[in-house]
């Protein structure tokens, strides 16, 4: 499914979040940076990463993560930074790489907040897991695994954010009754 194009004033705005903003959230920004790019969205659509922790503010993404997802061709460039009041009237959407994350975004979600909070595997098949597992304290494998999955929920994500569509959230909504 091809997600419309926005109107040349109206940017959509994502923001990925995991607990440091090191590993999986910087991922979930660079894989989607490279769609939105290869589908001449770029000036339609905005995308950031943050943390629901302030434990790495500043510093860049986690070499290994930096390292695997080089080996696919995505640049993480961006600089870990915490999650932000502000960031729920600023962002159509915020996607959280896991059950915790959610759960501290519903907490730090002021009132009235525009963001439309969603959970990554939403976006993923049926059968997918329920959270993108935080490779930081695991091998190489963890990060390729990382990746692998916010490739498949990327395209879903995009099309969720265009138009409000996408076939892995709807899919994983209807399993879940």
């Amino acid at each position: 499914m091809t997600a419309r194009r926005p109107e040349p004033d109206e940017v959509r705005r994502v923001l990925f979040v995991c607990l440091g903003n090191i590993c999986r959230s910087p991922t979930g920004e660079g894989v989607l940076r490279r769609l939105v790019e290869r589908r001449g969205l770029a000036e339609a659509v905005e995308i950031d990463s943050a943390g629901t922790g302030a434990w790495h503010v500043g510093e860049p993404a986690d070499r290994r993560m930096r390292s695997a997802a080089a080996e696919r061709g995505y640049e993480l460039a961006s600089r870990a930074r915490q999650v932000s009041a502000g960031d729920f009237d600023h962002f159509d959407l915020i996607v959280a790489m896991d059950r915790a994350n959610l759960g501290d975004l519903r907490d730090l979600a002021p009132g009235g907040a525009r963001a439309e909070l969603r959970l990554f595997s939403d976006f993923l098949p049926p059968g997918s897991p329920e959270d993108v597992p935080d490779p930081y304290y695991g091998g190489p494998q963890g990060f390729d695994r990382v990746i692998d999955l916010i490739e498949q929920g990327a395209e879903a994500i995009l099309d969720h954010l265009l138009d409000g569509t996408g076939t892995g959230a709807n899919a994983r909504r209807a399993e879940r009754g």
